[in-house]
């Protein structure tokens, strides 16, 4: 779905852009003194876009208003699709593991951040670990989030992570490599009364 949520970003965007740079272009050089071709939308410095007669020729048609509206309902919805997949994270489904046999076999991408969530969050100190994977299935990435107590070396907590839980998934899931984001922030806890 990333790919093809970047194809569809990518000629939306250019055909906004170009719709926008002809029609904006074609008015600024109208308005600047170039001739248009007698085709085109307005005549003239002075002529506008849209007149009386044209904005008002479908009015009375019994099929003008519902058709409007359908329009701009698919225009709304598609645009409401195209936001919440843009905010929506994705998260790896799998992972391809190499067995070594020429084969390939599939790991669940949830599988694999529960296991390097508890892997990373078991030293003392760590209140909470967090994993997320994104990338492709043959090249995954890990945002890693590492909730510390305040007693706890953040060097110490990284150094575990890096060392031994990444180290672990790594192997175990075959890969050449598993490069990591990671986010640190310790546990809010109340004011220690002192007597």
């Amino acid at each position: 779905m990333t790919a093809m949520l970047r194809i569809v970003n990518r000629v939306l965007l250019g055909l906004v852009g170009l719709v926008l740079v002809v029609g904006g272009g074609s008015v600024l050089a109208v308005g600047l003194g170039v001739k248009p071709p007698s085709w085109w939308i307005h005549d003239g410095r002075h002529d506008v876009l849209l007149s009386d007669a044209d904005r008002t020729r479908w009015r009375d048609s019994g099929w003008w208003w519902p058709t409007v509206i359908a329009v701009l309902a698919v225009v709304v919805l598609l645009a409401l699709w195209w936001i919440s997949a843009n905010l929506r994270r994705h998260r790896l489904a799998e992972v391809l593991v190499d067995t070594g046999d020429g084969e390939g076999a599939l790991l669940r991408g949830r599988a694999l951040e529960g296991v390097l969530a508890s892997d990373a969050g078991a030293p003392d100190g760590v209140a909470h670990a967090h994993v997320h994977l994104t990338g492709t299935r043959t090249a995954p990435q890990a945002r890693v989030q590492l909730l510390l107590e305040p007693h706890v070396d953040p060097a110490t907590a990284l150094h575990h992570l890096t060392d031994e839980a990444l180290s672990h998934a790594r192997n175990s899931a075959g890969l050449e490599k598993l490069p990591a984001e990671v986010r640190l922030s310790a546990v809010k806890h109340r004011a220690e009364r002192v007597s």
